[in-house]
């Protein structure tokens, strides 16, 4: 069979927040909270906001979108009780960073976004937290709700492995739901859907036969039930709001990669096995070599694949 794992890693390549990308980021990110800061300071003293980066970007399994574009999330954080709504918090915030970009800042329901038209953006969740009680995030018209991004974090470092494989997987599922669109899970989503999966197989150390696997277990899991529990404060189902076509949607998907995942791992030509994986990948998932690889190709890549797996995955 075609060994495609060398194309992944340019793939891995090809999605990842280059160095340039992530400067400016990292630089937006400093100012945008040296902004945040005086607008408190000037106009609510008695609101003092911390910060914490969160999400994808502190998980590194960021990507950047067909588009070219990337996020990261930076969390607002208020130690003390409110005096005021959830939406009035929110509107503060968005008061304080309005106007650093060209592109108008927006009003999300869970975070306030500055936008860097064509390059990323910067999102804003506005949370606080009190002694004995947990994190609440703002949401738009909904009020405080209780949100722990931190316990998420600790889950996910907690069930990574040593090598980065599950990192990159995610980063490739990612990439797979960007390239289909079409209302397909959130990266939150398969971030966890991968976790949950990763514990039930034995990792190789080749991307494409743990991508496969992990998408087989994914379906297996979500047929038995068809949910994604956040492993933290508020705990909820991920898919609660997924109506029967959006359901189906993913689901079908689902079952395209996993045929198209099996015949590339079957095929020897490299050629035909990545255009494969191009039509659930993308564009920027590199086509192989119009060749095959001779039997005793195929049987040193087996020995490799099995004797290179990691015993201490679960």
């Amino acid at each position: 069979m075609a060994n495609c794992n060398n194309l992944f890693k340019k793939f891995n390549g090809s999605i990842s927040i280059d160095a340039d990308k992530n400067s400016k980021m990292t630089n937006s990110k400093t100012k945008l909270r040296d902004r945040i800061r005086k607008w408190f300071k000037d106009n609510h003293p008695d609101y003092e906001p911390k910060f914490y980066i969160q999400g994808s970007y502190k998980m590194k399994t960021g990507i950047r979108t067909k588009d070219d574009i990337c996020d990261l999330d930076d969390g607002v954080y208020f130690f003390r009780q409110p005096n005021v709504s959830a939406i009035t918090l929110q509107k503060w915030v968005h008061q304080a960073v309005n106007g650093y970009t060209t592109t108008p800042s927006e009003h999300r329901k869970k975070c306030i976004r500055t936008i860097f038209t064509s390059d990323y953006e910067v999102d804003h969740p506005v949370y606080y937290k009190v002694d004995g009680e947990d994190y609440q995030i703002a949401v738009k018209d909904n009020g405080f709700e209780g949100s722990d991004p931190k316990a998420v974090i600790d889950w996910f470092n907690s069930n990574k492995d040593k090598d980065g494989v599950l990192i990159s997987t995610v980063k490739y599922l990612k990439a797979w739901c960007d390239n289909l669109r079409n209302k397909m899970p959130s990266g939150l989503a398969m971030t966890i859907l991968a976790i949950n999966a990763k514990n039930k197989i034995v990792l190789n150390q080749r991307d494409d036969i743990t991508l496969k696997d992990i998408l087989k277990e994914i379906k297996n899991t979500l047929s038995i039930k068809f949910e994604c529990i956040v492993p933290a404060v508020p705990y909820d189902n991920l898919f609660e709001s997924y109506d029967e076509n959006r359901k189906n949607n993913f689901l079908k998907a689902l079952n395209d990669f996993i045929d198209d995942a099996e015949k590339a791992l079957k095929e020897e030509n490299e050629l035909k096995a990545s255009k494969l994986w191009r039509k659930h990948l993308g564009e920027r998932f590199p086509e192989g070599k119009d060749e095959s690889q001779s039997s005793s190709s195929r049987a040193a890549a087996a020995a490799i694949g099995a004797s290179t797996s990691f015993p201490w995955a679960k």
